[in-house]
């Protein structure tokens, strides 16, 4: 039974020639554009390109921040602004609060070096 199984001929497979096809196509078309895009024109054109994408889309870009601010201020919600603002006086408070617990280490280090060196019997 194993022997008529290698004799047979195998199963023609209809999409061979399209697989064969696309892997030449795309091997060709991937030297082709690491070719062109390898190139110091086209470096060149792309960044005039993102340029002026740049240059067109900042005045739009300003505009949609000033309406989208506009609105969250209308339905009473916080803008991005005011969010980094508050993020920035919570940083603030937090650096000053470990300034202060600092300090209080010392004041409790102190503390308890002053009475080392008065005594435990003695009250001042």
């Amino acid at each position: 039974m194993s022997e008529k199984k290698s004799e047979e001929k195998p199963e023609f497979d209809p999409f061979a020639p399209w697989r064969s096809f696309r892997d030449s196509s795309l091997e060709s078309w991937s030297k082709v554009m690491a070719e062109a895009v390898g190139t110091e024109a086209f470096a060149e054109s792309l960044g005039k390109m993102l340029n002026s994408y740049l240059e067109t889309s900042a005045p739009m870009q300003k505009i949609v921040e000033q309406y989208m601010e506009a609105y969250l201020k209308q339905m009473n919600m916080p803008s991005r602004s005011e969010v980094i603002s508050i993020a920035e006086r919570l940083t603030h408070l937090e650096l000053r609060l470990d300034d202060l617990d600092a300090k209080v280490d010392q004041i409790l280090e102190l503390m308890v070096t002053l009475q080392k060196l008065t005594g435990p019997g003695s009250k001042s």
